[in-house]
């Protein structure tokens, strides 16, 4: 029986293990909350803190491999597993060339991959001196522990600089500054390297965020053909340029013109890669376990068109599923629940996904559910 140890027991890990179990996986979790979505499944459980590295190495001892659900981590603690022997994928150099939004677009960049124009700044008289080089609006980013829109403010002119600047740390965070693009859509691929040198890469998805979290994911993106075949090749250069083992979800902009642009990488499963555990062959959480473990890599093909939709947190409190029996009796329709204790505002608490014969179905299905389906 092969053993996985994950740092951090939230969905994805949950996920993870549920696609694991299948192939006799023993799973060892490391997560400082009791009751983790990924507690109730997972074989052992470490509750402690991810800078602590005297627990991951707990956690880490008799694992096979070891692997992580989300990218704001120590590094250092990863690199200390490597020294002690222990196998880590993706590795501590694939974590430190994405960890920090710089350091990853210059890593992007130096291998020829395509990304937005980015400088870094330390100071709102930096961002003033950018105005010769980008026009209004800008994008401000801190460099480390940003999602779902956090860590991120649009500068719309110039009057709106010092509020960005405070609202962002006003310093004390290391800060980078971006050139907006006028995108025409926002998708995301998930591409695969296994240890054993294979290589996959799943469909194209096309993403809606809302208050900038992800609201809808759609399978095939409607985009042309050649824009298609441009995110293949742009997946392929990133899994090569990180030596990525394991999953690597690449957000991306489709140009008014077509072209494609990396925004950001994240070196695990994503929320938008969710539609493939209905909608695909082997879903990304499979296609992880298999990769890390060193298993030949399962087919990444879409089954039929398939939406996904989050369920997302709309007030803080005990958390409460409400709406199931309804929603059930619609067509196409797979509903999962992370198992969290409490909601919160803007909390990804679950999703719902549906497979159709049409695109248009399937969006219509997880869109009457989400309408009944409350926490």
């Amino acid at each position: 029986m092969k053993k996985v140890g994950i740092i951090g027991g939230g969905q994805l890990g949950k996920m993870m293990i549920l696609d694991g179990k299948r192939l006799d996986t023993w799973f060892s979790i490391l997560d400082p909350t009791e009751h983790c979505p990924a507690h109730s499944i997972a074989d052992r459980h470490v509750v402690a803190g991810f800078d602590d590295v005297d627990a991951i190495l707990r956690m880490a001892e008799g694992m096979d491999v070891v692997t992580y659900e989300f990218e704001h981590i120590s590094l250092r603690a990863l690199q200390i597993l490597e020294e002690h022997g222990h196998k880590v994928y993706p590795s501590s150099e694939t974590l430190g060339h994405i960890q920090n939004k710089f350091v990853q677009k210059s890593w992007l960049r130096k291998n020829g991959i395509p990304v937005p124009d980015f400088i870094r700044v330390s100071s709102a008289e930096d961002i003033y001196e950018a105005e010769g080089r980008y026009s209004y609006p800008m994008i401000l980013k801190t460099c480390t522990g940003g999602y779902d829109g956090k860590g991120n403010a649009v500068i719309m002119s110039r009057e709106d600089v010092a509020r960005a600047f405070e609202a962002l740390g006003g310093g004390r965070l290391e800060m980078m500054l971006e050139e907006r693009i006028d995108f025409e859509r926002e998708v995301s691929i998930l591409a695969c390297g296994s240890e054993n040198g294979d290589v996959s890469v799943f469909p194209v998805a096309e993403n809606v965020h809302k208050d900038s979290i992800l609201d809808e994911t759609t399978v095939p993106a409607a985009i042309l053909k050649r824009s298609e075949e441009e995110a293949f090749e742009v997946a392929k250069a990133c899994l090569k340029a990180f030596k990525a083992v394991g999953m690597l979800c690449i957000e991306l902009f489709v140009t008014r013109e077509g072209h494609i642009l990396v925004n950001e990488l994240a070196p695990r499963p994503h929320n938008s890669g969710h539609y493939t555990i209905e909608g695909c062959f082997t879903s990304q959480f499979e296609q992880h376990v298999r990769a890390i473990l060193g298993y030949p890599l399962g087919d990444a093909s879409l089954i039929r068109p398939t939406a996904m939709k989050n369920l997302i947190g709309d007030r803080d409190g005990e958390a409460c599923l409400k709406g199931l029996e309804e929603a059930y009796r619609l067509p196409y329709l797979k509903i999962h629940n992370y198992g969290k204790e409490q909601v919160r505002r803007g909390r990804k608490m679950g999703h719902v996904t549906a497979t159709a014969d049409t695109l248009e179905e399937a969006l219509d299905a997880v869109r009457k559910a989400h309408s009944v389906l409350r926490f």
